[in-house]
C-alpha cells in the first residue's frame, strides 16, 4: 500500500484519496514550466494540486488557478493547498476544463494530462478519468488552451515520446508552436520516455534539450537534481 503522503522540502501532498498518486511527471513539469514573471497559470487536471503548488513556490506573486473533474481528488487538492504557505494564491475549482470558462485569461497553462490513449480502460473510472484521454483528448487540451491563453502566454505539457509528432502537428494547426522541449531518459541506456513542451502562439528558434534522470539505480544525474532540488527532501 503506498503512503498516503509525499512531503517536499516546503509542503506536503497527500494523495491516498487521488486516483493518480504523486509521480515524477508532475514533479518534472512543475520544475521546469517557465513560471517566471507570469501572473496568472491555470493548472489543468490537478489531481492533487502538487503543480499549482510548485507554481505557487517558484513564483511569489501569481495567483494559480487548479481545475480538476474529480470530486474526490478536487477535494483532497483544496486541502493540500490549504495546508500549503501558498493558500492565499492557489485556487482550486472542480471543473471540465472542456466547459471552462473565466473573463481575464492565463499567461500560463501547465497540464500533466491523461495519456494513455492507445489503452484499454480498466474497471476504475476514477483511474481511467486520470490516466485516459477519453474524458479530455490532446486536441480538447490545446484547443481551449488556445480559447484562454493570453497571446504571450505559454502552454507547457508532458506526454509519452511516441505522441511527440502528433501533439506538435495538432497544436501547429491551431496556431500553437513550439518554443521550449526537454526530452527525459530514464537512463543512459534508455529511449527518451517522456517529452516536456512549452508552445506559444509566436514559437521560436529553439534546441531541444535532452535529460536523463538516474545515471545508475538510485543515482540522480546533475541535472535532475538542479532541476528537482528545491522541491524533493532527500536530492
Amino acid at each position: 500500500m503506498s503512503t498516503p503522503f509525499f512531503h517536499f522540502k516546503k509542503f506536503t501532498v497527500r494523495h491516498d484519496r487521488c486516483a493518480m498518486k504523486i509521480g515524477t511527471d508532475g514533479v518534472l513539469l512543475g520544475a521546469w514550466s517557465a513560471v517566471a514573471n507570469r501572473q496568472r497559470i491555470l493548472d489543468v487536471g490537478t489531481g492533487t494540486g502538487l503543480i499549482a503548488l510548485m507554481m505557487a513556490q517558484r513564483n511569489p506573486t501569481a495567483r494559480i488557478t487548479a481545475l480538476e473533474i474529480d470530486p474526490d481528488a478536487s477535494l483532497q487538492a483544496r486541502e493540500n493547498v490549504s495546508a500549503s504557505p501558498w493558500a492565499g494564491r492557489v485556487t482550486v475549482r472542480q471543473n471540465d476544463f472542456k466547459t471552462y470558462t473565466t473573463e481575464k485569461k492565463f499567461d500560463l497553462i501547465v497540464s500533466n494530462p491523461p495519456f494513455f490513449t492507445h489503452s484499454l480502460t480498466g474497471p476504475d473510472h476514477k483511474r481511467n478519468l486520470a490516466r485516459h484521454t477519453g474524458e479530455l483528448t490532446y486536441a480538447d487540451l490545446l484547443q481551449r488552451s488556445v480559447d484562454l491563453l493570453e497571446q504571450t502566454g505559454e502552454l507547457d505539457i508532458i506526454f509519452p515520446a511516441a505522441e511527440e509528432n502528433s501533439i506538435k502537428e495538432q497544436a501547429m494547426s491551431l496556431g500553437l508552436f513550439p518554443n521550449r522541449q526537454l526530452s527525459i531518459c530514464p537512463t543512459p541506456d534508455s529511449a527518451v520516455k517522456r517529452v516536456l513542451l512549452g508552445l506559444s502562439f509566436s514559437g521560436k528558434e529553439y534546441i531541444p534539450e535532452e535529460m536523463i534522470i538516474e545515471t545508475a539505480r538510485h543515482r540522480y544525474s546533475e541535472a535532475y537534481i538542479s532541476l528537482t532540488k528545491e522541491f524533493y527532501l532527500k536530492i
